[in-house]
């Protein structure tokens, strides 16, 4: 109730809870929180109750990235984390100048003291750029904030549209009409998209109308010959159609950049300057005009870290009146050094998230090359044996250890061991009384025996039957334990940390605990892997006889047409059965209670007995 909030952190869709990406606004279906996260998210919101997640397999961004031999890429927005591309990725940040010199102006930020101040100052903006013929783009963090600034539209006359419906692309000039785009409308994306270039039309919408969305100044040409000629065929009549949308949108370009070409308004600074300046980027694009400007109040989750309390009192000292704004370019400056510093924590968050999935990297790499050559490998009968060879070595180094006396060995133990893991009855502790016997000795024995006895169930069940068994086993093992110690090592990690108040340090101490894991899950692989083997049997069972179908014989009366030997199978199948007299069992009669004789049949003997 308190750290997820509904529309903001995810969405009730479809009877299912649906997380909303941060930093896009879009949907993650398939994505689930863990730790019962999730569970508990469906069970505030009054839906089914999913089945927790288990994790095949993890891996980081950075980690996936370092798989290519080469790296590179382009985005507008790299100049900001230029550092971060040198250290993960060992990439330098090159600047690309634009295409055409950029037109467009960025205006100051507004600081008001409240929200509700922030969006009247917003609506007012947008009623005028509407008027004038100016397209808006309004940028929000969070689908709940695109949803009030809607409905505060809607309370100052404006109706919203809803592209689903074909005749919303009817309308092209001056209306009161803006249109939504968040996760909830994601179908409609396409549309709202190539209409919010048209002049006067106002665009709500979150972090989903930032990267890589081209909005062009006066709609889209081919979103609409497609819309509205869609039931046109090809012809003379299509063609003039499509001539004439071509010379509409045009016309509504030529407007729409006399009128400044497109508006963006930001309701509040991102944590990431990434973000702020991808939203900036819709406008002014290859040389257009166009207007960028970001409105905040004292209640932004950015404006906290000055301290909006104090910073509200002193503005009220100062005399700023309700509706006033603070504007001044030192104001930008110092919003931007608070962005660097989130960005510079979120950095250092990731950094130290990378340190620890090396170490979880390092054994990734050396469990699925060791799968990959196993899949390979036409038969792994070698590694097996030196599976089970390993295995018996350590039992007897655990029960009769090295340079040890007969009276400390534990020859019950390992007798024990032996029946449980090897399923083999072996006269050990007759071994154990031999004179000049020792730990080598009995290992050798306890192989000659394993291998015997896996020898005859190759040649019982024949070589390749068995190869196929082996690698069936070998690899569900694998897997299985693999998902495990993915789990252990993520609870570890939650609880290393705990170690910094022993003055140690939580890396090096997750590093120690991992390959001591990491070493145990191999030991139980080999021991897994060997006792399974040792016990398989293979069941084979001939196949079912099939049931012969029911003799049946047909003669049709030429007279009559009808079949006389179904008409006799009739009159057979409605004899009456021995056990059974009139319509009650014979069994169920009581020769002292008439009540029970029911209806007697013909030729039956007397139920009186």
């Amino acid at each position: 109730h308190t750290l997820f909030q509904r529309d903001k952190d995810y969405i009730v869709r479809n009877n299912e809870v649906v997380i909303i990406d941060e930093f896009t606004g879009r949907m993650m279906p398939g994505r689930r929180y863990s730790e019962g996260l999730h569970q508990a998210l469906e069970a505030k919101e009054h839906v089914q109750v999913q089945p927790e997640n288990q994790t095949l397999a993890s891996i980081t961004f950075q980690n996936y990235f370092r798989l290519y031999e080469k790296l590179g890429g382009m985005t507008g927005t790299a100049n900001t984390e230029a550092a971060e591309f040198g250290d993960i990725y060992k990439l330098d940040v090159v600047e690309v100048p634009t295409n055409v010199p950029i037109a467009r102006k960025d205006d100051d930020d507004e600081v008001y003291r409240t929200a509700h101040e922030k969006y009247a100052a917003i609506i007012e903006v947008i009623k005028d750029c509407s008027e004038r013929g100016q397209p808006v783009l309004v940028g929000t963090t969070s689908i709940e904030k695109s949803e009030l600034l809607a409905e505060m539209l809607k309370q100052a006359g404006l109706k919203q549209k809803d592209f689903s419906d074909p005749a919303a692309f009817s309308g092209h000039g001056h209306e009161k009409a803006f249109a939504v785009l968040n996760a909830r409308y994601h179908e409609q994306e396409a549309y709202i998209v190539s209409q919010a270039g048209v002049p006067g039309a106002v665009t709500i919408a979150t972090n989903m109308a930032g990267r890589g969305t081209d909005i062009q100044l006066g709609g889209n040409v081919d979103m609409r010959v497609a819309q509205e000629l869609q039931h046109l065929p090809d012809g003379p009549e299509r063609a003039e159609a499509e001539a004439r949308i071509r010379a509409e949108v045009a016309e509504m370009k030529q407007k729409a950049l006399a009128a400044g070409g497109l508006c963006v308004l930001g309701t509040e600074r991102h944590e990431s300057r990434r973000i702020d300046n991808q939203l900036r980027g819709r406008s002014g694009r290859q040389g257009d005009p166009g207007r960028s400007k970001f409105f905040l109040s004292l209640d932004d989750d950015l404006m906290r870290i000055f301290g909006s309390d104090r910073l509200d009192g002193m503005l009220q000292k100062l005399g700023l009146k309700e509706g006033e704004a603070i504007i001044h370019s030192w104001i930008n400056k110092a919003l931007e050094k608070a962005q660097q510093k989130v960005e510079a924590r979120n950095y250092d968050m990731r950094k130290n998230v990378l340190k620890y999935d090396d170490v979880l990297n390092d054994q990734r790499k050396v469990v699925f090359e060791q799968r990959l050559d196993l899949m390979n490998d036409a038969d792994i009968a070698e590694t097996v044996e030196d599976m089970r060879h390993s295995v018996i070595t350590d039992l007897v180094a655990k029960y009769i250890p090295e340079n040890s006396y007969p009276e400390q060995w534990d020859v019950k133990g390992l007798d024990f061991a032996v029946r449980d893991v090897l399923t083999l009855d072996l006269p050990v502790e007759a071994w154990a009384q031999e004179e000049g016997i020792a730990g080598p000795e009995v290992t050798e024995r306890i192989i000659r025996r394993a291998d015997e006895w896996m020898a005859g169930k190759a040649g019982q069940y024949g070589p390749d039957l068995m190869r196929y068994i082996e690698k069936s086993i070998l690899l569900q093992t694998l897997d299985h334990l693999w998902r495990e110690h993915i789990g252990m090592l993520d609870h570890l990690r939650q609880v290393v940390g705990l170690r910094g108040y022993a003055q140690r340090d939580p890396l090096n101490e997750y590093k120690s605990e991992a390959f001591q894991l990491f070493s145990a899950m191999l030991g139980r692989l080999r021991e897994i892997v060997t006792s399974q083997l040792m016990r398989v049997e293979i069941v084979t069972s001939p196949p079912p006889e099939e049931a012969l179908p029911a003799m049946e014989a047909h003669h049709i009366d030429a007279t009559t047409g009808e079949d006389e030997f179904s008409a006799s199978a009739a009159a057979i199948g409605t004899r009456p059965r021995p056990d059974v007299a009139g319509d009650i069992a014979v069994a169920a009669r009581d020769p002292n209670d008439p009540s029970t004789w029911g209806k007697v049949g013909r030729n039956e003997n007397c139920p009186c007995g």
